[in-house]
């Protein structure tokens, strides 16, 4: 935002961008967790395909695995923080754009 007109405008622009970041950064362990069910998934479903194993009967056994339940807890884990800071982002930003309209009248 170009050209701040208060101190309370610009903190509060500095923390929606911070908490922006702590978003984005959680999104991203999200989408690492997902990656690895999914990388796990693939790896277990060819090991029972060696072994004769169906598809549907290797990620039957793949889902009860702790690897996979691990991995999908990390997942909802991380969106749920990555919620929480977009939201707490936009609450800051709101009140940036707020102090900024409120200072010009």
């Amino acid at each position: 935002m170009p050209g701040f007109h208060s101190d309370d405008e610009r903190t509060a622009w500095t923390r929606a961008e911070s908490l922006l970041d702590r978003a984005c950064a959680m999104m991203r362990q999200a989408e690492t967790a997902l990656e690895r069910f999914k990388r796990g998934k693939e790896l277990n479903r060819q090991r029972c395909a060696l072994r004769g194993i169906s598809a549907t009967d290797a990620e039957i056994r793949w889902v009860e695995t702790a690897s996979a339940q691990n991995a999908l807890a990390d997942n909802s884990f991380h969106v749920g923080l990555a919620t929480m800071y977009f939201g707490a982002a936009s609450a800051h930003y709101t009140r940036a754009l707020y102090l900024r309209s409120r200072d010009r009248t």
